[in-house]
């Protein structure tokens, strides 16, 4: 919660001064009700605050589909090579990251791939196994992404789902690292 005293926004753990008297810092959050109402000081409510891979700062969605952009009279709008300049939308973006996560945690272990080409040592299965999850996760949450209708629909994706205390997320979970 915020506080307004006179329609100015009053900051708390900040000393404050009403007339002659000076309150100090954590007066608003010692005090009561009655007694920040007698000074004229009133409680509001918090502006709402948006998850910015969805929304813009106001709460507006973000375009979830990629848009090919155009000037003022409609023409397409070319880069330097001539080709159409291309704005990702929320879904391409989320995808991308995907595929970044991905990497990275193949990444770790793909100095078994390459001894394998060089020295040709077999690649423990749970190597095996782990890498193959890793893609197939980042392809499911790939294709859950894409399947979502509508900004409503990504926020629950990217949510969790709460049963008798347990937490479990909407998404694909990545499997675990075999030497975690």
């Amino acid at each position: 919660m915020a506080f307004k005293l006179n329609g100015n926004p009053l900051a708390v753990d900040v000393p404050f001064t009403v007339g002659d008297i000076n309150y100090p810092a954590n007066w608003l959050r010692l005090s009561t009700a009655d007694e920040k109402t007698a000074l004229g000081i009133t409680e509001v409510a918090d502006d709402p605050t948006y998850d910015n891979r969805f929304y813009w700062g106001n709460g507006t969605p973000k375009t979830l589909t990629d848009t090919n952009e155009v000037d003022e009279n409609g023409d397409p709008v070319l880069d330097e090579n001539g080709d159409q300049v291309v704005t990702l939308g929320v879904k391409s973006i989320l995808k991308a990251q995907e595929k970044v996560i991905a990497g990275s945690l193949l990444a770790k272990y793909d100095w078994y791939v390459v001894r394998k080409a060089e020295k040709s040592t077999a690649i423990p299965s749970a190597i095996t196994t782990y890498r193959d999850g890793v893609r197939t996760a980042c392809t499911t949450r790939e294709t859950e992404i894409t399947n979502c209708a509508d900004t409503a629909a990504l926020v629950t994706l990217y949510g969790q789902t709460e049963k008798d205390g347990v937490y479990t997320p909407n998404m694909t979970q990545y499997p675990t690292d075999p030497n975690s």
